[in-house]
């Protein structure tokens, strides 16, 4: 059998093997923080879930008095959960894009 020339390390080094190297931190340091993603995952749903839940329950609160106070035609009371839960759900949808950005932009850093 033929020898295989020795290669320099820093030669070796290339950038397929960097990314991987990176993925595969990333990946230990995430099964070592395990119970830490579990309860990161549960407080981003409890605060996805009252950010959606507040303004519909402001709004259903601001329609009720309205109901009371200047009677029309139709429910302010509907009209003003459903203006509420759809701020609500807006809002969430604008900050769960901002997260995932983050996430894939610190990735990136790691990979390189």
């Amino acid at each position: 059998m033929s020898e295989q020339p020795k290669i320099k390390p820093a030669q070796s080094e290339t950038r397929l093997s960097r990314q991987v190297g990176a993925k595969a931190t990333r990946k230990l340091n995430a099964q070592r923080n395990a119970a830490e993603v579990v309860w990161s995952g549960l407080s981003v749903m409890g605060l996805i879930g009252w950010s959606v839940v507040v303004p519909t329950l402001l709004g259903a609160a601001l329609g009720h008095w309205l109901d009371a106070h200047y009677p029309i035609s139709h429910s302010w009371t509907l009209m003003l959960i459903m203006t509420g839960l759809s701020l609500g759900c807006w809002n969430a949808w604008r900050w769960i894009g901002k997260e995932n950005q983050s996430v894939r932009e610190e990735q990136e850093r790691g990979d390189e």
